[in-house]
């Protein structure tokens, strides 16, 4: 990766989308791809299934899979075009992809994901729990119960739905990988009810790698920093894209390209066979206690 490219990324122009926006709307685009990665067949033969796979760090992540092997199934909400644009780059690879668009808080929908899937590879080998949303508010006196309910059933109970509707077909050696946030451990008053969720992801990560360590199913989490996907210019108000990522020992956002390998160890049983319930921090710099 180009230090001089990623520098580019410091003082981002204003900007604004409305939720849940498109990665190709975004100036600059994020970097989602190291076009210079060799690959050693790490996940050969698996099957990966990617909440948010269309775009920011899903796509990174599928992008990376794929050339590790892997064949994925891509789930977003409607971001229909972001998710073909990944599709079709999984499919240059040499990989196969399929796509669903829905609400994965409906565990209907999760179960139709989970029996596409298996229909269309035979069967789930990863479970990647990635999408999220958020809403910038002034403070607690601005939050409102519809507001709330919805982040709370995007960020969390849709983790919920889909990990119960795969379980059954996961096997010894399969990995849960749940993203979670700085927000969990430094929360902004500003994010309040999104950090709220990044906090339930955290705790059920534990959890959950407790519950299935007995069947050899490792349960792990990402916490990224400020990162520059979709969701940015979703929330922030233009002006503060400006100071986006500044805070962080390197001055500027990340991007999703320099996430995605977190992922990948994690969804290597070579790599992290005796690693479960834990949590790695991207995020510029900012010391976290797990």
């Amino acid at each position: 990766m180009n230090p001089e490219c990623l520098e580019t990324y410091k003082n981002l122009p204003p900007q604004h989308q409305e939720p849940p926006g498109e990665q190709e709307q975004m100036v600059p685009k994020p970097i989602e791809e190291d076009m210079e990665y060799v690959a050693s067949g790490k996940l050969k033969g698996k099957v990966a299934v990617i909440t948010g796979g269309d775009s920011g760090i899903g796509r990174s992540v599928a992008i990376q899979f794929a050339k590790e092997g892997a064949d994925i199934c891509i789930v977003c909400l409607s971001e229909e075009a972001d998710a073909e644009l990944t599709a079709a780059r999984i499919e240059e690879i040499g990989r196969r992809a399929i796509q669903f668009e829905g609400d994965i808080a409906d565990p209907a929908f999760c179960e139709e994901v989970v029996a596409g899937t298996l229909a269309a590879f035979g069967r789930i080998d990863i479970l990647i729990n990635n999408a999220g949303e958020q809403h910038e508010v002034n403070g607690v006196e601005d939050l409102e119960p519809e507001g709330v309910e919805r982040i709370f059933r995007t960020n969390i109970f849709g983790f919920f739905y889909l990990t119960k509707a795969t379980l059954p077909h996961l096997k010894p050696g399969a990995a849960i990988i749940n993203t979670t946030s700085v927000q969990a451990y430094d929360p902004s008053p500003h994010l309040m009810a999104y950090a709220c969720t990044k906090a339930a992801i955290l705790n059920f990560t534990r959890s959950l790698a407790k519950e299935l360590a007995v069947k050899k199913i490792r349960v792990n989490a990402v916490a990224p920093g400020p990162i520059w996907t979709p969701l940015i210019p979703t929330t922030f108000k233009p002006e503060e894209l400006k100071t986006f990522g500044d805070k962080t020992l390197f001055k500027r956002p990340g991007q999703p390209v320099e996430v995605a390998p977190a992922y990948l160890f994690l969804a290597t049983e070579a790599d992290s066979s005796f690693v479960t319930g834990q949590v790695l921090h991207l995020n510029g710099g900012q010391a976290m206690v797990s």
